[in-house]
This record gives C-alpha cells, sequence and structure tokens, in this order.
C-alpha cells in the first residue's frame, strides 16, 4: 500500500481537531483527522449534561488560566462566540442561555457533533477512526506518521488530542509525549473543573449532608493570587462539589485552604443578633430560616447547648461566633476527584514556545497544539469549547496547501 501524502494531518477528533479540519478543508487542503477512540467526540456528548455548553457570549481572556495567561487573547479575538453562535445557526440548531452566559443546545449535544462532521464533509475532511498513531517522526517534506492504516506523509501536523481528563472515554497523553519528543516543555498538568475530598474522619460531620445545595461564595489564596467565585455549592459524601467548586479548584494548590461564606451577601450575626429582640424559638429554629435546615443542624449539632436554648438566651458572642464561623469556613481540601471526574485538564503544551497567531511550534515549522493539551484552561461555563474553537481556527487559517 503506497503512503498517503496530505497537507495536513490532525490528530484528535474533539472538538478542537472537528473544527481545524472543517476550516482548513474548506479552504481547499488536503487534510486527515486521526482519532484512537472508537466513538466520536466523547466528550463533546456528555458535555453540558448532554446537551452540550458549547459557547460562553461573554468570553474574555480573564475567564482562562494559564502559566502565559496573556497567549490565548489574539485566538480568541479573532473567532469569537459570535461566530460560533452563527456556524450554530446556518445549521438551524436551536439554543438557549442558561445562566452567566452560558449557551447550551435545545435538544442534544449530538446536533454540535453533527454539526462539525457535516462542516468536515464540506471540506472533504478523509477521518480515520479508530486509528492509533504508533509513531512520527520529521521528514524531508514536513511529517511522516507511522499508524494502524498505513504510512502517512504530511506537510503539516496539528495535535489536538486533549488533556488526561476523563481516561474511560479515551483520554490520553499523547499530545504531551508528542511535545517533549519534539522538544518542548509542559507546564505541569492537574485535574481541574473538579470536586475536592477531604479526610473522612475529619468530614464525617458533613457527610450527611449529601445533596444539600446552597449559592456560596468561595475564595482560595492570598493577596495578589486570591481568586474567588460566587456560585452553586454542593455537599457530597466525600466532600463538595457544584459549580462553586469546580470553579475554584483550577485555582487551589494542594495543601491549601479554601474559605466559604454560606451566606453570601448578608449579614447573618446581625439577623441573629436583630432577631434575639423578639424571637422565643430556639436557636436551631431560628438558624433554619436563614440557611437549609440540614445544614443548621448539622452545624449546631457539636454544640447542643446552643442548639436547645432559645435565641434570647444566647450570649451575643456566641451568637457573632456562629455567623462567622458560617461566612468565614475556612477548610483544607485533602485532594482532588483526579482525572477520571475532572471536567478538564490545567496545564499542559508551554505556550511561551507556541505562536498566539497561529498555534505553531516555534522550535518545530509545520508543528501545531490546539485546544486542550495547551496550556490554556477556561473557567466552567462554555470557555473550554470557546478556546477549542478560537484556537482550532486560528490554526486552520494559518495551514498552507501544497
Amino acid at each position: 500500500m503506497s503512503d498517503l501524502i496530505v497537507d495536513v494531518a490532525i490528530v484528535g477528533a474533539g472538538a478542537a481537531g472537528l473544527h481545524c479540519a472543517a476550516i482548513a478543508g474548506q479552504r481547499g487542503l488536503k487534510v486527515l483527522l486521526i482519532d484512537h477512540a472508537e466513538k466520536l467526540a466523547e466528550k463533546i456528548r456528555i458535555s453540558g449534561g448532554g446537551r452540550c455548553n458549547f459557547t460562553n457570549r461573554d468570553t474574555t481572556p480573564a475567564n482562562f488560566v494559564s502559566a502565559n495567561p496573556h497567549f490565548c487573547r489574539s485566538a480568541l479575538a479573532r473567532y469569537t462566540p459570535a461566530d460560533f453562535i452563527a456556524l450554530v445557526q446556518r445549521h438551524r440548531i436551536g439554543w438557549h442561555e442558561k445562566h452567566k452566559g452560558q449557551l447550551f443546545c435545545d435538544e442534544s449535544s449530538d446536533e454540535i457533533i453533527s454539526m462539525l462532521l457535516r462542516e468536515c464533509e464540506a471540506g472533504s475532511v478523509t477521518r480515520w477512526q479508530p486509528c492509533g498513531v504508533q509513531a512520527l517522526q520529521r521528514s524531508a517534506g514536513g511529517f511522516e506518521l507511522d499508524t494502524d492504516q498505513g504510512v502517512v506523509l504530511a506537510k503539516q501536523l496539528v495535535i489536538a488530542t486533549g488533556g488526561l481528563s476523563i481516561p474511560k472515554i479515551g483520554a490520553t497523553d499523547f499530545g504531551y509525549r508528542i511535545a517533549r519528543q519534539f522538544g518542548h516543555p509542559i507546564v505541569e498538568t492537574r485535574p481541574a473543573l473538579v470536586p475536592l475530598t477531604f479526610d473522612p474522619v475529619s468530614w464525617a460531620p458533613f457527610a450527611a449532608l449529601s445533596g444539600l445545595s446552597l449559592e456560596a461564595s468561595i475564595e482560595t489564596g492570598d493577596g495578589k493570587t486570591r481568586t474567588s467565585f460566587l456560585e452553586d455549592l454542593l455537599f457530597t459524601h466525600r466532600g463538595l462539589s457544584g459549580p462553586a467548586v469546580l470553579q475554584i479548584s483550577s485555582f487551589w494548590r494542594a495543601g491549601t485552604p479554601i474559605r466559604l461564606d454560606l451566606a453570601p451577601g448578608r449579614d447573618l450575626g446581625a439577623e441573629l443578633l436583630g432577631a434575639k429582640q423578639s424571637s422565643r424559638r430556639k436557636l436551631a429554629n431560628e438558624l433554619s430560616e436563614l440557611i437549609p435546615k440540614r445544614l443548621a443542624e448539622a452545624w449546631l449539632a457539636p454544640t447542643p447547648e446552643l442548639a436547645d436554648r432559645t435565641l434570647a438566651e444566647q450570649r451575643d458572642r456566641d451568637l457573632s461566633q456562629l455567623a462567622a464561623r458560617l461566612q468565614h469556613w475556612e477548610l483544607k481540601p485533602q485532594a482532588t476527584e483526579g482525572y477520571r471526574k475532572a471536567e478538564v485538564t490545567a496545564g499542559g503544551v508551554d505556550t511561551r514556545e507556541l505562536s498566539s497567531q497561529t498555534m505553531e511550534s516555534q522550535r518545530v515549522p509545520g508543528l501545531h497544539f490546539i485546544g486542550e493539551v495547551v496550556d490554556v484552561t477556561g473557567w466552567l461555563g462554555g470557555y473550554n469549547f470557546q478556546w477549542a474553537w478560537a484556537s482550532a481556527a486560528a490554526c486552520a487559517t494559518a495551514l498552507t496547501a501544497t
């Protein structure tokens, strides 16, 4: 069998890879898209509860975490949420805004996958899947890939293989291995947008709250590195989850605390002291009016002598201290739920040796990295998909035909 010769080989048929292939193909390039997984774009399929939070209309560079924070600016400016929304609308896919600029399909995430496939078909993209890449190396004309379906000669190579998150749907370290092969440093990877876990003994008093959700303010870091979010918090058997925790997990570092305000925007101390003037109810009952009852009961369980007294019998100091603990709760996570539960991987290919205009390696001409494999990680809420679309477009419009 003779070698297949293409203008560009793209390894990884997720969000970034499919979008890049479609744009490059429609520009007249001969494109081969390769992926080792049997199922196509599973990360798109499971995202947003099956409805794909495909972008965030309020995307800015400030919504991303990177060791090189300015890198994402160019691509995001040149391919905006409005550009992807226009593509979705051309394919007559219904969508809605759910919360804080987050856009979802009305029906199913399968619609986004089908749209990307139709765009690839419009660009005559060849797709090999499932097909593993056993080895690749530089060649006289670009790159030589040894794949399960034969040898491919590509003038340009795009790595769009994602990160380590959710290995059960095919995540691997392939992209990082290729980067290292060609001399690119890797910013240390870690699970991001992931639940946090706590020491089982110290968490035991709160494990029974599993399933309880409430709005909370969450914070980590100090001084210039301090980061906070106001989102819903979810108690689990092992620790904390929900949008608030997923957001902060991208900034949290092992061994450091997080701080929670379980009644944001309020002054619980003032409310309790005010209620003391007229209430004849027990503290437990009064507190249950201010925060969820299950939380109030768990919080007061270690001090039954306070819980059983009426509010009028409480000392002002005790009420103030109780409120302060609820609104300044500092606790130290033991770990995260790891890559198996992480929505994305933080860290990745160091962007300081990539072109922000084209995603091309400054070390190896013709080699590009796009999407999650690079050290650009978005907040929860459609930002990571927007980075996939934007980095793919930046790369695809820079690729050249033979």
